[in-house]
């Protein structure tokens, strides 16, 4: 192989803006707190500039004065003082910054080099690995994503911050005069927004349900809601639905027409007017759907990520989770599956946005009465779930585990649903009534007027058949 000339290269640099940025902080304590949200030791390429900036944060960290005697002294004391270039050079250092006012600006140039000399650094070890034996061609890309999305996030540097600069943070998204206190991505479900807060940047939210309750079409509702009125990126992954179908429900739910009657072509003027014009005002939305089968984590991962910085994507929305696949999948189903929920977690986490995941409950036992509601402790294959998420949400419709009659209660129960806040870090659980429209496949913030009309047509929304239900695969809605 011919050596490539850019090897031989001098990574990018700016001495000049580093003795700025070090003469700035050797001058002014405030100077130095507005480099250290930007910079760190190793963002400077010579190493006796990384020296003199660890010595003036540690000053910095303990709020003693600074001046050039007193760094000196202090470089004598550790035997550093000939290693960054003498006395001479801190003079030198001192006279390099023409104002103190652009102490920020020389901070981001040196960052800036910084980063080109990260992702130089990041190519070099993607082709390191890409030679190297005994490791899959799967491992190799994800590893490579992630180094490559590493730099680009590293752009500032952590620290604590006082009361003051939190206070002054929160009191711009709080607002007193109108009472919103939404934080986070907006379902439309207004009690479950006013009980979370919205959902949380970096939270992993587990949507659980029986089969055929509804949490496919809840999931979906929320994503429709974030896109279509708050105008918000989402990344929804279905793993068991395709686009058509996912695409078919979301018509349906925003034109409000019968998806069954859709389906078949049975629509009068007006409905199929409102058909239209709901798809040209989808046709805008920034919604990303992909329904790639038996996706891994790793996809996953690579995929959100890819998403997340060429879309600015809000929300990732996964359904569902055990019909993904993961590492530990030779142990044991419950390990894999772990594993799975550890990696959504951590795409939260890293991504800094809420990621909802579609989960199953197991079906009531033998011996549990069919009308129990459900519960945390029902969550399929492993308890890691429930562990990792942030917030557990229980979707719950009478309608489904009682059984049919023409009493008006059961009448009344196809258009009530509850979600059940069964787990929340940061705030109370309880219940959240919904209404549940069948006919659009939608949940709605709880209407009374809405959850005590029942269908016209009652024998066509009755619950699936007990032979139906030995399939696990759900089937909420009508088309």
């Amino acid at each position: 192989m011919p050596e490539d000339p850019l090897l031989d290269k001098v990574p990018p640099h700016s001495l000049e803006a580093e003795m700025a940025v070090l003469g700035a902080m050797l001058l002014s304590q405030e100077a130095t707190g507005l480099v250290v949200q930007h910079l760190d030791a190793e963002c400077f390429y010579r190493p006796q500039h990384r020296t003199l900036f660890s010595l003036l944060v540690r000053f910095y960290d303990k709020n003693q004065p600074v001046d050039l005697v007193l760094v000196q002294e202090a470089l004598k004391s550790a035997g550093q003082l000939e290693e960054i270039g003498g006395t001479g050079y801190l003079v030198t250092l001192a006279d390099s910054t023409p104002t103190l006012a652009n102490a920020e600006y020389y901070a981001r140039v040196v960052k800036d080099k910084a980063l080109l000399r990260g992702l130089i650094q990041a190519g070099a070890e993607i082709i390191r690995d890409a030679h190297e034996q005994g490791r899959s061609v799967d491992e190799i890309l994800g590893d490579s994503e992630k180094r490559v999305f590493a730099v680009t996030e590293h752009k500032i540097v952590g620290q604590a911050y006082d009361v003051r600069t939190i206070l002054s943070q929160m009191m711009q998204t709080l607002d007193f005069q109108s009472g919103k206190t939404i934080t986070g991505v907006e379902t439309g479900l207004h009690d479950l927004d006013d009980r979370m807060r919205g959902l949380q940047p970096g939270e992993m939210i587990v949507l659980a349900a029986r089969p055929s309750v509804g949490k496919s079409a809840l999931a979906l509702n929320i994503a429709e809601h974030v896109v279509c009125h708050l105008n918000q990126a989402v990344a929804f992954f279905s793993l068991e639905m395709s686009k058509e179908e996912l695409a078919l429900r979301l018509l349906s739910a925003r034109a409000e027409v019968d998806g069954q009657r859709m389906r078949k072509g049975m629509l009068s003027e007006g409905e199929a007017k409102r058909v239209r014009d709901a798809a040209a005002f989808l046709y805008t939305v920034p919604l990303y759907i992909d329904d790639s089968p038996g996706m891994r984590v790793l996809d996953l991962r690579a995929k959100a990520r890819r998403l997340y910085m060429r879309h600015n994507v809000k929300l990732i929305i996964v359904d569902y989770l055990q019909l993904m696949s993961g590492p530990g999948a030779d142990e044991s189903r419950q390990v894999e599956v772990a594993n799975i929920s550890r990696g959504l977690k951590s795409i939260a986490r890293e991504l800094r946005i809420p990621v909802v995941a579609v989960a199953q409950l197991r079906r009531p036992a033998p011996n549990q009465p069919r009308g129990d509601a459900p519960q945390i402790s029902d969550l399929r294959e492993s308890g890691a779930i429930e562990q990792d998420a942030d917030v557990v949400l229980l979707l719950d419709r009478a309608a489904t585990r009682t059984k049919p009659d023409d009493s008006p209660e059961y009448r009344q129960a196809l258009g009530e649903a509850e979600l059940i806040i069964g787990k929340q870090r940061n705030g109370p659980t309880g219940l959240v009534k919904l209404t549940w429209q069948r006919e659009f496949t939608r949940f709605r913030s709880w209407s009374p007027r809405e959850g005590e009309a029942p269908p016209a047509n009652l024998a066509q929304y009755e619950p699936a058949s007990a032979a139906a239900d030995e399939d696990d695969q759900e089937h909420e809605a009508p088309f």
